[in-house]
Formats: C-alpha cells, structure tokens, sequence
C-alpha cells in the first residue's frame, strides 16, 4: 500500500499518539505495582517483602565453603556457625550452647539440640564433623587457615572434639568465619543452599539477585518478614536511586556525598557505623628506597589522613587510622597511641636521611642520582580507594615525590603483589572478622605469612610475638605481645595505615529491628521487620 507524504506524517502522528497513550497506560499500571510493592501492605494472607540492595554477592557457587561464598550467605540469614559476634563484637554462642578446654590441644563443643536444617533433618554431631571437615579438605583454597586443626571426632551426638596441633589460642573464634557454616550432609551445596538460618533459600540468579523465604521451623524465633530478596547492585547510585524511588527497602554502600541529604529526609533512616575494615598501603620493601626505614617513615609523616577523610571520604565514609586495628577492638594500643599527623619538617628530614634531594632544583626529589618516582596501584570495586589515592598521592607530590596512580582489577593487582612488580598499594581488609588479631597479623607480619611475603616483611622478633600470642591462652598476656606487634610495626612501616572504614546504610522509614555488625558478616536478621 502506498501513502502519499501527507498521509504518511499523519499516520505517524497517529502512531505517537497511540504510543503515548498505551505508554501511559503502561506506566500508571507499573508505577501502581511500584507502589503496591513498596508500601508492603499486608492484609490479611499477604506476605511481606523486604528488598536489599547490596554491593557484592556470590561468584557463581552458592557453597560457603569456598572461598568467601560463606559470607555473602551468612548476611543472607542462610547460614550459621557454632559461635558468632553481636553488634558489639562479643563473641556468643550460636549453633553450640558451650565449650570446653579439655586440654591445651582439646576443646569440647557442645551442640546446641532441637536444631533443624532447613530441609528437615536435625542438627548433630555427624553434621558439624562434615561442615568442618570440608574446610579442611586438600582442595580447599583455605584450608592453610586451619591447618592448626589435627582432628575433628564425635564425642556424643550433641558434642565434638576438636584437637589441635598445638597450643592454639584462637581455636573458638576461628569457628565464627562463615567458611565454617554448618550445613546439610548429602544436598548439592554449590546450587542449592541449606542451613539452619532464619531465611531459607529460593532461587538465585548470579550477579542479579537472591530470594529468600523465612524459615518457620528458625529455632531462634520466626523471622519478622516472609521473605527476602537481596539484589546485587555494583553502582552505588543505583543503589541509592533504588532506596529513593522504592524499589528497595534496605541498600548498602550508599555515596559519600548523598549522606547528609538522606540524614534530613524523614523518610529514611541512616546507619553510618564503624567496622573493622582498614584501608592502608602495602609497601614493597624489595625495592629501593621502600627498604629504608627512613624513607617508609617519611611517607608515614606525609599524608594527612584527616584531610582524606575530609575530601576523599567526605567526612562521613571512616576515620583516620592509628594503626591496623580500631579503636573498638579491645586489642587496639589507640587508646595510648597518637594518630600520625602530617609533619612536613620531619619529612623532609627523613627524605634527606634516606638519601633523596632536588638536584637540579626542579621540585622533584631524585634518588641516587637520578630521577625518582613513586606508583600507587589500587583497585576497583570499592569507590573509596580511587580518591583516597589520588589525595594521597597530591600529598607526596607536596614534598617533592612525583607520583602516580594506577587503578587495576582485583585480580590484576593481586597479580602484581603476589610477583612483587609495585610500589605502594592502597587496599582494603576487614583485620578481625573472627574478632581475633592473629587473623590479621600473622598473615601480614609473620615472616611465612601470605601477605608478608608480598611486602618482603620479616622480622624475627615480631615471629616470635606472633606465636606467643598464638599460644597464650591468658588474655592479658595475648594483648601484651600483640601490643608489640603493633608498636613495632607502627616504627617500621611495612605497611601504612590510611583510615578505618564506616558501613553507610540506608533503609525507609519502615524497616524496624535493623542493625550493623562491624564485622561486615551479619546483615539479614529474624530481627528486621516492615511495620506499616
């Protein structure tokens, strides 16, 4: 059929005004599902909903014992361990009632009875002994954390034994990593979780979401909402567009810089929280002049950490650091410490003493003669680290160190620590996620550790702080070496403490029971509820 010109524009004007209609209609017909959704009215047989927005989530398996999967589950409510933190980072018994030292080798943990998984079959000894036994398997990528472990055997059907090889002090709170969760005997981990959290699993969908459902059978008490679906939102401002146009209940990782505007809006409620996630620089000392004490020191004395929180961080996303661990560790030495603060004249002087000096007086320092540069690689994924660089970097540039940054994958960068091919690298780590020290500093600052090893860091005396520590089972004693590990450290500078981390949250005005776990490992609670 031919149309002439005319007819031709009309007929398309008559397709637009169709189009918008039918648009129209489509829209108000979404937008009231929208709305249905999130105002999560529950009559009388409807269920509620609530929606998460969060940052990161599982790689593919869904198996908690690879890899970190076990925590992406455990802030799902899916999955528990025998011992766990509250928010206040005490430890508790969770799927155990209690322990016992038999020995210094032995430790006796009781299982706690009338535990059902989620697919029915109760918790017991036989249970434990294969959830753990899989963390120790040959294949297991983690296994190097609990090779401590000798032997796991049956004591009743409500107890086991765990046998060390050694002395081992931090025996029960290793048993609060979510590699260790309890689970089913027998069911296919890899897609289909089974725990005996609050929220069982539904489906999931990689890098996209996972839904939930609460378990009614929970042995802590049912779950305030009937289900759960946890989306997995990269982009921080899609996160915080999901919060604001309801399409969430909950999102994490909110921008730095929205935070003061969601603090004055009465519809949501803002968490803004410590945790124990320290952001510092790993230090190539393979390099020169990185292994000179007086040139590490210099670059201590150089940054102004409270101006990256300030700028970089907005003032709102963490607080300037004193050392690896945070003040609300009760292993921390900042209560007795002094942050380091910016001291141009002792930079200089300390830059003088290592052996760097503007030759040419163009402004930029060189090193034996020649000139001198500085690379600082850091990663993706976590939007804090760019600009905090970046300050970082202006900050050294101040003194006559020509720098530069580099932003890689996670995978890239891991690549360069491990082959010793850096400089500097800014990171991230949560220090205590188990809430013991030896977590954290035997794999950064004992001379066999991972991360040691990518910095070229040894030092005999700190080797043996390490292991006394380890091995001492009085808590005072424990504080003690690990006092020395840090004030020794803080000397050295293998590597440089930049700034402790805040969790910004976000939820609507709705959700009631919500709270933050500085450990990062607990979020989706029996807890949390929507009222109306």
């Amino acid at each position: 059929m031919y149309l002439s010109k005319r007819n031709r524009i009309t007929f398309m004007v008559m397709l637009l005004v169709m189009a918008t209609v039918l648009g129209s209609l489509c829209i108000d017909q979404d937008s009231e599902e929208k709305t249905a959704s999130a105002n999560q009215t529950k009559p009388s047989g409807q269920e509620s909903t609530l929606r998460y927005a969060a940052t990161f989530g599982p790689e593919g398996t869904l198996d908690p014992a690879v890899k970190w999967t076990g925590w992406y589950l455990r802030e799902a409510g899916v999955y528990e361990t025998l011992f766990s933190y509250d928010e206040n980072m005490n430890l508790q018994p969770e799927l155990a009632t209690k322990y016992e030292q038999v020995s210094d080798t032995e430790w006796r943990i009781f299982i706690r009875e009338g535990v059902k998984f989620h697919d029915g079959t109760p918790l017991n000894a036989d249970a434990v002994i294969y959830s753990l036994n899989r963390v120790l398997d040959d294949n297991n990528t983690r296994k190097g954390e609990y090779d401590f472990i000798e032997s796991i055997s049956k004591y009743s059907d409500s107890a086991v034994t765990i046998k060390t090889n050694s002395t081992y002090a931090p025996t029960i709170a290793s048993l609060t990593d979510p590699v260790t969760s309890i689970v089913s005997p027998g069911t296919d981990l890899n897609i289909a979780p089974v725990g005996t959290g609050p929220f069982k699993f539904e489906s999931y969908t990689q890098d996209v979401s996972l839904s939930l459902k609460k378990n009614d059978n929970y042995w802590n008490g049912t779950a305030g909402v009937d289900r759960a679906i946890i989306y997995f939102v990269t982009d921080e401002m899609t996160r915080l567009f999901k919060l604001e146009s309801n399409e969430v209940d909950i999102a994490d990782g909110l921008p730095q810089s929205e935070i003061a505007g969601l603090h004055n809006n009465p519809e949501y409620k803002i968490y803004s929280t410590p945790t124990l996630r320290t952001y510092f620089l790993y230090v190539n000392m393979n390099k020169e002049p990185l292994n000179d004490v007086k040139f590490r020191q210099a670059l201590n004395y150089a940054i102004d950490r409270q101006q990256i929180v300030d700028t970089a961080l907005e003032g709102v996303g963490g607080t300037p650091a004193k050392s690896f661990f945070g003040s609300m560790m009760s292993w921390s030495i900042n209560d007795r410490i002094d942050m380091v603060s910016r001291d141009e004249q002792k930079v200089r002087s300390l830059l003088t003493e290592a052996g760097l000096e503007d030759i040419n007086g163009d402004g930029w320092l060189e090193y034996d003669g020649k000139p001198f540069e500085l690379n600082i690689k850091t990663y993706t994924g976590r939007p804090q680290l760019k600009p905090a660089a970046e300050v970082i970097e202006a900050q050294f540039e101040s003194v006559g160190i020509k720098t530069s940054v580099t932003i890689l994958d996670k995978g890239a960068l891991e690549t360069d620590l491990n082959n010793k091919d850096y400089d500097l690298s800014l990171y991230a780590w949560t220090v205590a996620p188990t809430g013991d020290p030896d977590y954290f500093v035997s794999k950064h600052f004992e001379s066999t550790g991972a991360e040691a090893q990518k910095l070229s860091y040894s030092n005999p005396e700190v080797d043996e702080w390490i292991k006394a520590g380890r091995q001492t089972m009085n808590q005072t004693e424990r504080k003690e070496y690990y006092d020395k590990v840090q004030e020794q450290v803080l000397d050295e500078c293998p590597e440089i403490f930049v700034f402790y981390q805040n969790s910004l949250v976000g939820t609507n005005k709705k959700v009631a029971g919500f709270k933050q776990y500085p450990n990062e490992i607990t979020f989706l609670t029996k807890d949390i509820s929507i009222d109306e």
